[in-house]
């Protein structure tokens, strides 16, 4: 078990220069200080010391997320950097811009949370409208700034347990933050308003309106009807006016363009995004003689059906599936995964629902061409950045990204998903707030129905905290197990929140991560320690 205060991870009780660093999985530490000036000042010594094989500095309430590729950077060497980077220096803020927000008091939580906070509610909407404001840091999604003033005197708990969706525009306050949600997202903060600021736009010379440093007033606006409310800005979907290529006529349950994710863009509030299930897709790609990285159709739980366009070229393309397992077929005739097959002008493509796993991956030879958006062309569901998920008509047009001749028949013995997964996991950061990590290697967790590509939450005994305050939100990574004030594990899929504030106990190996890809309501979970210790605890 772990002993509340002892320490999960050598080096973690190590303290340097005010700086404590926490583990956060086999890729990552988190360098925890005293206050948000220590973050502001430790972070720009980082980024001023910046060694190769960082890929991210996260800062936040009291951390900073150091991400590093451990082939060029292990950890050790990244903690002995962390450790040496001094707290005492003086971080000057520089002076930012001016920006009103119009605002409607009218969130479903603004009424019990001024009983709470024990004001009435025009009390309480006077002093946040009232209050100078300042962007401290973004993250959570793109275009969060997480806003902060001396004006404000309230702690404001977040909700015990998440809504799965909060909308676009919503204005809301946790901890002593508020902030404003630019899309509809998942989300734990109490909501005490709308706005219909367009927060964040892609397409834009400077997406996110709210930036580090500026000052933010809140302006209260009269009502206005549900029509002009916020709605999320996004491209619109892959090649939908190409020529030629692959006609979608159902995209099933779900259907989108992925690669292998985006990287270095979390201090910018941007998610890694990518497939599930990348190590599918890489075989699907090189079936095909396709570049690795070059971007396929993630299909989730089947019913996908799709015509090569009449229009193209009068060559056949190649293409293969991998990942999940159901039937398949092409005009009619039987398909197997992880083989390649012409697909010629005309013919239709059927896959139905998936027997085994949840998620497979089309991949076709040259690629899905996108737009490609901070270096990759993956659709983030949660911060709906990159191609809009498919729908029946829209027409994708095939990439150039061919690296060589279809490869001879593939006699590797594939096997289906499994309908139970062992998913290895390397120690998290806040293991010390609970009373015992034990049941969470003891136990067989279900995974829910409330599963899709920002997280997994899973079903089981609720694990016991024995530190039930607030915590300041940090960064996250995919892969990193939450555990929410209700005590059910949730892990942040690819598209999951770039910062959050329920502590993470542990957090899966990047490996294990394209096994989650294929776990679907019902798939049943065991956790072991990676590196094969047994213990209870790390």
């Amino acid at each position: 078990m772990v002993i509340p205060g002892e320490g999960v991870m050598a080096g973690e009780g190590v303290i340097a220069g005010g700086i404590r660093v926490r583990p956060f999985g086999e890729r990552a530490l988190l360098a925890e200080v005293d206050d948000l000036d220590a973050v502001l000042a430790l972070h720009a010594r980082l980024a001023a010391t910046r060694p190769p094989g960082v890929v991210d500095l996260v800062p936040a309430a009291q951390t900073v997320l150091v991400v590093v590729d451990p082939t060029m950077l292990p950890l050790a060497s990244a903690r002995t950097w962390v450790l040496s980077a001094p707290t005492h220096v003086t971080h000057v803020a520089m002076p930012g811009r001016t920006v009103e927000i119009p605002v409607v008091y009218d969130g479903e939580d603004l009424h019990p949370l001024a009983a709470e906070l024990g004001i009435s509610v025009a009390q309480l909407t006077a002093r946040h409208a009232a209050a100078d404001w300042t962007v401290a840091f973004t993250g959570f999604a793109p275009g969060f700034g997480y806003l902060v003033s001396a004006d404000w005197p309230y702690d404001v708990p977040r909700r015990s347990r998440p809504r799965p969706r909060v909308p676009a525009g919503a204005v809301a306050l946790a901890g002593r933050f508020s902030g404003a949600y630019p899309r509809s997202t998942p989300g734990g903060w109490q909501l005490i308003g709308t706005t219909p600021a367009v927060l964040f736009d892609p397409d834009a010379a400077s997406p996110a309106l709210l930036q580090p440093g500026d000052l933010v007033r809140f302006v209260r606006v009269t009502g206005r009807s549900s029509a002009e409310r916020p709605v999320d800005a996004r491209g619109a979907s892959p090649a939908s006016r190409a020529g030629g290529g692959i006609r979608v006529q159902a995209p099933g349950l779900a259907a989108t363009v992925q690669d292998q994710g985006r990287r270095g863009t979390l201090a910018s509030g941007v998610a890694v995004s990518g497939a599930a299930d990348r190590a599918a897709l890489r075989v699907a790609n090189r079936l095909v003689g396709t570049a690795a990285a070059a971007a396929g159709i993630e299909i989730t739980m089947g019913g996908f059906r799709a015509v090569r366009d009449a229009a193209a070229s009068a060559d056949d393309l190649w293409f293969a599936l991998a990942g999940a397992w159901g039937p398949m077929r092409l005009d009619g005739r039987p398909l197997d995964p992880y083989v390649a097959y012409r697909w010629p002008a005309g013919a239709e493509l059927e896959i139905e629902g998936f027997t085994h796993g949840a998620r497979a991956y089309l991949a076709v030879r040259g690629g899905v061409a996108a737009r490609s958006l901070l270096g990759s062309r993956a659709t983030d569901t949660l911060a709906g950045l990159g191609p809009a998920p498919l729908a029946a008509g829209d027409v994708l047009a095939v990439g150039g990204d061919v690296v060589g001749a279809v490869p001879a028949v593939d006699l590797r013995p594939w096997t289906p998903p499994a309908a139970q997964l062992e998913i290895a996991v390397a120690p998290g950061p806040r293991a010390e707030r609970f009373a015992a990590l034990t049941p969470l290697f003891a136990e067989v967790w279900t995974v829910s129905t409330q599963a899709d590509r920002v997280g997994i939450r899973l079903d089981g005994p609720p694990l016991e905290r024995t530190d039930a305050s607030e915590l300041a939100s940090e960064g996250m990574l995919p892969g990193a197990i939450q555990v929410p004030p209700d005590g059910h594990p949730v892990i942040l899929g690819p598209d999951g929140p770039v910062t959050g504030g329920y502590p993470v106990v542990a957090v899966v190996t990047d490996a294990d991560r394209d096994l989650l890809g294929q776990a679907r309501p019902g798939t049943r979970l065991r956790f072991r320690h990676a590196g094969g210790a047994s213990s209870g605890r790390f």
